[in-house]
């Protein structure tokens, strides 16, 4: 099981980039009553037999982790949707992308707590290619939005730990602000 749900949307964003998406969208949305997660993406996406599969958890694509034969990611995902009195929806093409969205009662003793969402963001933009990763949060009225060219161009990459730092600095201001 994830410990947060900043676990959950780093595996599936995680799982976007390495399906090869060049634009992944992640929306973390607190409405009061119902937390949202939706990581849209351009990727591979699934055909018809891999979807109908992808919640079992003793079953993982083919040639997607080497020595592994089982994925509990989504099943974990499910699992935890489920307790907290959620949703879970997965929408996949091939060749055109997948969308998972997941819903969680807030007022539920087995949600999850957040986590660290920028550090979990943090290291989604630290993932080495050419994508693009658009972060959009909203929570107790207020919102922001981060692109992951953007900040890469603002503080100078995320090779050097003074950059990382700065983008960490960021990301936790506009968390802060969500609460203000």
């Amino acid at each position: 099981m994830h410990a947060t749900l900043s676990d959950i949307v780093a595996d599936v964003a995680a799982n976007s980039i390495e399906a090869g998406a060049r634009r992944v969208v992640v929306d973390v949305i607190d409405d009061g009553d119902v937390l949202t997660l939706r990581v849209k993406d351009d990727g591979k996406g699934m055909d018809e037999a891999t979807k109908a599969r992808a919640f079992n958890p003793f079953f993982t694509e083919p040639g997607k982790h080497d020595k592994r034969k089982v994925g509990m990611g989504l099943p974990f995902v499910k699992q935890t949707c489920d307790a907290c009195g959620g949703t879970v929806e997965l929408q996949s093409e091939k060749g055109v992308g997948t969308t998972l969205a997941c819903t969680f009662r807030t007022d539920s003793i087995d949600l999850p707590p957040l986590g660290d969402l920028p550090g979990a963001v943090l290291s989604l933009f630290g993932f080495a290619g050419d994508f693009e990763l658009v972060f959009n949060r909203r929570a107790h009225g207020h919102d922001y939005s981060v692109s992951r060219l953007e900040l890469m161009d603002a503080v100078g990459g995320f090779e050097s730990a003074g950059s990382l730092a700065l983008a960490r600095e960021f990301l936790e201001s506009q968390e802060a602000e969500l609460k203000s």
